[in-house]
């Protein structure tokens, strides 16, 4: 089995989603620790983009198809990098080995839906102990010219491509949500009985929510990746989960490893 884990940290712990291009400082600070206190091998880091970047697709309309101005397709990705380099900055700080993957540079959809990827460099970045870090950007689209990746489906594509078979999606609640209750498990024979409850995060969102997250992860189930929703605002949640920890968040699996909700 591989060791290699993808960790998603959305842009609602690293951002606040509400006021555009607003870092929460203390937080990525924080993060940046955690993932360091558990030095793990073959980590794979990808981010949301948050309010550096949602709000800027939503006013340009990046997020429907249409005719494109690129100029505002730069901005959005110049802007989008700013958080990029802010993250991993503070992990080299924390001694990490983190160097950028921007998606623009490759990766292509369709119609919204990623097709291709370039992968082969980040083998190599984790074959020399390099923990690369991606991001939700805009890409180009061979359907509607440009297009808004989710760091979701890249979280996905990764993991079918990379041998990952652990995947931990930190946000800004402590799980997929029913209520005030966390939901422990999620296979795909119960999807659909907690889809209705799955809504739209705070903040400006272009990708879906939590509604969107759970979508992209069960696809995962198919070739047997489990993936994990946890709080990455809370102190050491990110280190648990990295270190093997299953206890907390709600873990998304085949029918084989799942049990009923």
């Amino acid at each position: 089995m591989s060791d290699r884990i993808i960790l998603k940290v959305g842009g609602s712990v690293l951002t606040d989603k509400t006021r555009e291009k607003c870092l929460n400082v203390n937080e990525i600070d924080r993060v940046a620790g955690d993932i360091a206190s558990a030095n793990v091998k073959g980590l794979i880091i990808v981010h949301g983009a948050g309010s550096f970047g949602h709000p800027q697709a939503k006013k340009f309309g990046l997020d429907v198809s249409g005719k494109r101005n690129f100029i505002e397709v730069a901005l959005t990705h110049e802007i989008v990098k700013e958080l990029n380099r802010e993250l991993i900055k503070r992990l080299v700080e924390n001694g990490v080995a983190a160097v950028p993957v921007h998606p623009l540079s490759c990766a292509i959809s369709h119609a919204g839906r990623l097709s291709e990827m370039m992968i082969c460099h980040i083998e190599l970045m984790l074959e020399n102990g390099t923990i690369p870090v991606l991001h939700g950007d805009v890409v180009m689209d061979t359907a509607w010219s440009i297009s808004i990746l989710s760091g979701d489906q890249i979280v996905v594509h990764l993991a079918r491509h990379l041998g990952v078979r652990r995947v931990g999606v930190g946000t800004d609640v402590d799980g997929v949500m029913d209520g005030n209750r966390v939901i422990p498990t999620i296979t795909p024979k119960t999807f659909n009985d907690v889809r209705a409850l799955l809504s739209g995060s705070s903040g400006i969102d272009v990708t879906g929510g939590m509604l969107g997250k759970v979508n992209e992860l069960i696809k995962l189930t198919d070739d047997n990746i489990s993936s994990h929703v946890f709080n990455a605002s809370k102190m050491g949640n990110i280190a648990n989960f990295l270190n093997g920890k299953e206890n907390f968040g709600t873990i998304i699996r085949s029918e084989r490893h799942g049990t009923n909700l």
